[in-house]
């Protein structure tokens, strides 16, 4: 039997049906799809949707900023929040554009078990004009220029697509490809999703709780740091003086922090090696008056010490601020004339015979004790030195470093070398009695040309077993290879310090 063959018409229908029944399936297989969530070719921005919560410095209600003498912060940032129930996404704005997003600690204090953070993003690449050009490569931008034309200026824009941006623009103008500085500005449709005007977190949130929420965030931050300075004020008989102790904190770390509660923590944090930090801007000092009673309390904290301000106070960006520590008058202080001998003193290779002189140095010493006005432990920190002249106006007279200074303490400041004190070494004798045994003989000479009489500090280093066998002036053993001598010079006049050490190696 003949099997009959399919007409053009039936072969057309069949199509058809077949074409409809892909469509069904393709049309099932997306709805199933968009029913589990997922949209073809869907890619997850960071950047927060018009449903998005924000968050910013208007919520706040309470911020304390505690900061190290190691150049990072704690900040503790409360803010009251309306929070939708479920999931949803937080734009927490207003942070510290050096936070440690490792640090970050982020909870309910109203109702902490039903608010938890699911995930959380900082988002730092900050809105900047290149990078914002950047951001447009393969995209269209508005170019504005002006020109003269019959000496009136016009402005003109030009619809251009920016194919690089390394190192300068490239542009593509109609047919035309143009580089160098086209344009004396541009104008962008939007700002891209991945550009931040600030920085901030972008937190992912499930609240199972009710909508109103009292939260807490905090964080480390760097590029905050504060130091302790010191002006001393000498009376002009050098027997007492005035200790005023200031607070410069600086803040480079990207935000302001207003009405806050500020603590300082004073000692050596030990901390691992930090990578990627900002150094620290310079700034300079800001001037304050003096305050009349302390500011901050002290307390331990710790193997630290803890120092709180007794108010609110607010810091800006790239701001230095000084802050009264602590106040101190009258306090008895000691003038040293110090001379420190070393070995090669012994040998004068450039002219033998001749004596070397040595520089004498100038300190001031004082106790850091409760009768004296003082007794707070003394954060480390840079010591200037002031006295007055004889017509009463003050100068400066030096500077040096102290380390951090518990109570009851003897503070020594370097405040530089004498002018009128002369001080010169001079080996006189050098004998072997037996083996691994000499006899060695010093003699130091000291001439003041001050109109008062002085006494001045010698130290002398000493090597191996050594054992005094004369001197001058009484000595004391200090260390094991070490003697010291008190040598009193009467004004203009000199005096000469002899001794004679044997010594077994």
């Amino acid at each position: 039997m003949k099997i009959p063959q399919p007409t053009r018409t039936s072969r057309l229908v069949r199509l058809a049906f077949a074409i409809a029944t892909l469509s069904i399936v393709a049309i099932a297989a997306y709805s199933a799809t968009s029913k589990r969530g997922i949209q073809p070719q869907e890619k997850e921005s960071s950047r927060p949707t018009p449903s998005d919560q924000a968050t910013t410095l208007n919520d706040q209600t309470d911020l304390n900023v505690t900061v190290y003498n190691s150049n990072i912060a704690l900040i503790r940032d409360v803010r009251q929040l309306t929070v939708p129930t479920g999931i949803f996404r937080l734009k927490f704005e207003d942070i510290a554009a050096t936070v440690n997003p490792a640090t970050v600690h982020f909870r309910s204090l109203t109702d902490p078990e039903k608010l938890n953070v699911i995930e959380q993003n900082y988002e730092y690449d900050l809105l900047e004009p290149a990078k914002l050009l950047h951001k447009y490569v393969g995209k269209e931008v508005t170019l504005v220029r002006s020109y003269m034309d019959n000496g009136t200026t016009k402005h003109e824009e030009v619809k251009a697509t920016l194919l690089a941006d390394n190192h300068g623009p490239v542009w593509k103008i109609g047919n035309d490809i143009v580089t160098g500085i086209y344009a004396e500005g541009y104008r962008f449709p939007e700002v891209p999703a991945n550009l931040f005007d600030r920085p901030t977190l972008l937190m992912s949130l499930d609240n199972s709780g009710g909508r109103k929420h009292q939260i807490e965030a905090s964080y480390l931050a760097s590029n905050l740091a504060w130091n302790a300075d010191y002006v001393l004020t000498v009376a002009r008989e050098d027997k007492a003086a005035d200790l005023d102790g200031w607070v410069t904190l600086s803040n480079n770390s990207g935000t302001a922090f207003h009405n806050a509660r500020l603590q300082l923590v004073a000692g050596d944090l030990n901390r691992l090696p930090q990578n990627g930090l900002r150094a620290m801007d310079e700034a300079g000092m800001a001037k304050a008056m003096p305050a009349a009673t302390p500011q901050f309390q002290q307390e331990n904290f710790s193997e630290y010490h803890l120092y709180t301000l007794g108010r609110r106070t607010s810091v800006e960006d790239k701001e230095t601020k000084q802050i009264s520590l602590l106040q101190g008058s009258g306090v008895p202080v000691e003038k040293l004339f110090v001379v420190n001998g070393q070995s090669f003193y012994y040998h004068n290779y450039q002219n033998p015979g001749s004596p070397l002189k040595d520089p004498v140095m100038v300190f001031y010493k004082f106790k850091n004790e409760e009768k004296a006005g003082l007794g707070m432990p003394l954060p480390a920190g840079n010591v200037r030195v002031y006295q007055k002249d004889s017509k009463g106006g003050v100068l400066f007279i030096g500077e040096d470093h102290i380390d951090h200074t518990p109570k009851d303490e003897t503070i020594t400041v370097h405040i530089g070398n004498a002018f009128d004190i002369i001080a010169q070494h001079k080996q006189t004798d050098f004998k072997k009695i037996a083996p691994n045994v000499y006899e060695m003989e010093f003699e130091v000479t000291l001439r003041n040309h001050k109109d008062t009489p002085i006494t001045v500090q010698v130290n002398e280093p000493i090597g191996g077993s050594w054992e005094m066998l004369s001197s001058t002036y009484k000595f004391t053993k200090t260390a094991a290879f070490a003697a010291q001598f008190q040598v009193p010079v009467d004004k203009s006049g000199t005096s000469v310090l002899k001794y004679r050490v044997r010594v077994t190696y």
